[in-house]
């Protein structure tokens, strides 16, 4: 669905985008994922047309036109119109071919909206506002959706409502390019994810195989009445995460080539060496948060 090679754009003389390449197939939910300013917002609007690139190349779709619907982080709505008739004056706007009340009743079933369809948007709560806008976007049924932070600020029924509207248009067969913050929300629903750093795409593919690139599985151990220098014994491990929480008790390892049983074995041999005595252990996996970190330093 996209296709992006040596993407290149700078403000004032300062390089934003860095020769950014990355893959989108049809289908997919992608997350695009990077810190504040990183260039994910200028990729997202120079695929939508919004701005010109300095270089490199943006292929959509087979080369034909790809409708695209995009939800800003913050998307404008006119507060003096009901639901119904924003959606309806989008339809307007965007010439949708089909019947345009029609259109707005099944949108505003797909984003939960259908009881406040005749209610003035002025007084809807963050999270409508932005079921709204995810409407707004995916009247004219496009390929392609593309949405910038659209749990920004949500409260956490909020987040779980977007959420579900994502997931269902995934259901549906939609291509979403997802870009957030809340890296727990891109694990369930997101297929594949691409990590921006330094203006490039640092790390790009199928989610479970880069968490297991880069962090493999994890092993918790439970101790009790733990030494500082039993501490030091166990945290000397060479594991790309080994960490401590003083406060449960739990060590946390990670980030190991090897299989997680024999891991667990030799910890538990080391710790039995240590006298660390061991309440519990369990075998888990990493986190997508873990993954960022280790890429965006």
């Amino acid at each position: 669905m996209i296709t992006i090679r040596n993407l290149k754009k700078s403000y004032g003389g300062f390089p934003v985008l860095r020769g950014l390449s990355m893959d989108v197939n049809d289908g997919d939910v992608y997350g695009f994922l990077g810190r504040n300013g990183c260039g994910k917002t200028t990729t997202m609007n120079i695929i939508c047309g919004v701005i010109k690139k300095d270089e490199g190349e943006v292929k959509l779709g087979d080369g034909k036109p790809v409708t695209i619907g995009y939800l800003p982080e913050s998307p404008a709505i006119f507060d003096y119109m009901t639901a119904r008739e924003y959606l309806e004056y989008i339809g307007a706007c965007c010439e949708y071919d089909g019947d345009i009340k029609k259109r707005a009743d099944e949108v505003l079933e797909i984003v939960g909206l259908r009881d406040a369809a005749n209610r003035r948007t002025k007084g809807f709560s963050r999270g409508m506002t932005q079921r709204l806008g995810m409407g707004a976007a995916i009247l004219k049924k496009p390929e392609l959706l593309i949405f910038d932070e659209p749990t920004s600020a949500l409260d956490p029924q909020g987040r779980l409502e977007v959420i579900a509207i994502i997931e269902r248009l995934k259901g549906l067969g939609s291509t979403i390019v997802l870009s957030t913050h809340i890296l727990t929300d891109v694990e369930r629903v997101a297929n594949r994810v691409g990590i921006v750093n330094g203006g490039q795409i640092a790390e790009e593919g199928d989610i479970r195989s880069i968490l297991r690139k880069y962090s493999g599985d994890v092993v918790e151990l439970s101790v009790r009445e733990l030494t500082d220098a039993q501490k030091i014994a166990l945290l000397k491990v060479d594991f790309a995460i080994a960490e401590f929480n003083n406060e449960t008790g739990v060590f946390r390892f990670g980030g190991f080539e090897d299989n997680s049983n024999n891991v667990a074995k030799q910890l538990i041999k080391l710790a039995a060496e240590n006298d660390v005595v061991i309440e519990s252990f369990r075998l888990g996996t990493a986190s997508l948060e873990e993954v960022f970190g280790k890429v965006v330093g």
